[in-house]
């Protein structure tokens, strides 16, 4: 495929063992994938929106999003995102520890794309998020990289 090119995954997460597992998975997975990572939820939208010293940063083609963050949450993360006209068409894929039915259901509301629970076992780790970037990379379309409004 001529027009192949790694896909910006921005990895929102403040819990740096899942950090290194999701690294670790990316890796093993052998596709070259780009994972850029913030730890907290204005990390977050200052990236998306370029300010400050994400000026120059890419726009991510997927971010995966844990809900449990400190200074915003991964909920007020996706609202702002979902309700952003620049932002929107950005997948958004909650991986978190939650299981709770309230999480899921105002996740969906709010229009994530998936809501995926981060298990405990590490085989099983590595196993989900593969799978999540296979996923986008080989399943999915994504939009181009920078659309008019």
């Amino acid at each position: 495929m001529n027009d192949w090119r790694p896909i910006e995954v921005l990895l929102v997460e403040d819990d740096q063992g899942d950090i290194l597992l999701t690294r670790e998975a990316f890796d093993l997975n052998k596709v070259r994938n780009r994972l850029n990572v913030v730890n907290d939820g204005e990390q977050a939208m200052a990236y998306l929106r370029r300010e400050g010293e994400f000026a120059g940063a890419p726009r991510p083609d997927l971010v995966l999003l844990d809900l449990n963050l400190p200074r915003m949450s991964g909920l007020e993360v996706l609202g702002e995102v979902k309700a952003d006209a620049e932002l929107r068409t950005i997948p958004v894929v909650i991986l978190t520890t939650s299981e709770a039915e309230e999480d899921i259901l105002r996740s969906y509301r709010l229009h994530a794309n998936a809501y995926v629970a981060k298990p405990v076992d590490f085989e099983q780790f590595i196993r989900v998020v593969r799978q999540i970037d296979n996923f986008f990379v080989t399943v999915v379309k994504l939009p181009p990289l920078e659309q008019p409004l």
